[in-house]
């Protein structure tokens, strides 16, 4: 983790202040845990009592919390973007999904554009490791792992944008999205012929992201979005036409 040393104004102040940052910018996640107490202060160059002081500082603030005989953790400071009673709304009615995948789709572009422009080396080299691991996933044919490795492929493009807002808001809807509220995303790397193009895309979004080429990552995410939209609905038009006939048949047979 990139702690720094800490320079003037007070010691726990300038601590409190640095782990804020790094909760923000998304570097500490919710529910990581921080160094042991000796090792984070030597990391920050400040004696054990004004690290102390800053901790019980960040756990009056919400951000830090203890767990007994464990450490301390980041908060799970992100919760849901959305109240229950519209996650489960959400969950209920499948128009819901296409906006959700507009959503994205708007989002997920400009982040791309914006990881092209604005992105680190460490930033881009994040996305290309994840992407191998999809590769390797993909060439043992493990679709659980593609699909877990899928969401992370998207969060670090999201990460390499480099706004905080952005980062924080969208954290929270594939939170979501992982539970399986809008659709069932391992679905489709259960078929062969749709995990080799959501394969090929993320290619094609990697690859633009790594020449740096802002109009190609946003168009190479858009066009993945849209192929999974039609996924979706071709998916639900097929679980309709089931329950149709499973009807007809059930009426038939009384």
């Amino acid at each position: 983790m990139p702690f720094q040393k800490v320079q003037t104004e007070k010691l726990s102040i300038a601590v409190v202040r640095q782990i804020e940052l790094l909760i923000l910018r998304g570097i500490l996640r919710p529910g990581e845990r921080l160094p042991a107490e000796r090792e984070l202060a030597e990391r920050l160059g400040v004696s054990r009592p004004s690290l102390r002081e800053a901790i019980s500082e960040l756990q009056e603030q919400g951000l830090l919390a203890a767990k007994a005989g464990s450490g301390i953790y980041v908060a799970e400071v992100l919760g849901s973007a959305f109240s229950p009673a519209l996650i489960r709304l959400f969950g209920s009615h499948p128009e819901a999904v296409f906006d959700y995948l507009s959503f994205r789709r708007d989002m997920e572009g400009l982040a791309a554009e914006r990881a092209a422009r604005m992105g680190s080396e460490s930033d881009l080299k994040v996305v290309q490791t994840i992407f191998e691991k999809m590769e390797a996933a993909h060439a043992r044919n493990a679709p659980k792992d593609e699909a877990n490795l899928d969401a992370q492929f998207h969060m670090a493009i999201i990460e390499a944008s480099h706004n905080v807002v952005m980062l924080h808001m969208m954290r929270s809807m594939f939170d979501l999205l992982r539970q399986g509220v809008f659709y069932n995303r391992q679905m489709m790397f259960n078929q062969r012929t749709t995990r080799e193009a959501i394969l090929d895309q993320h290619r094609a979004i990697n690859t633009a992201l790594q020449a740096r080429d802002p109009e190609g990552a946003r168009e190479a995410v858009q066009k993945h979005l849209n192929f999974v939209q039609q996924c979706t609905q071709d998916h639900q038009k097929a679980l309709r036409n089931e329950e149709i006939a499973r009807q007809r048949l059930d009426h038939e047979t009384r």
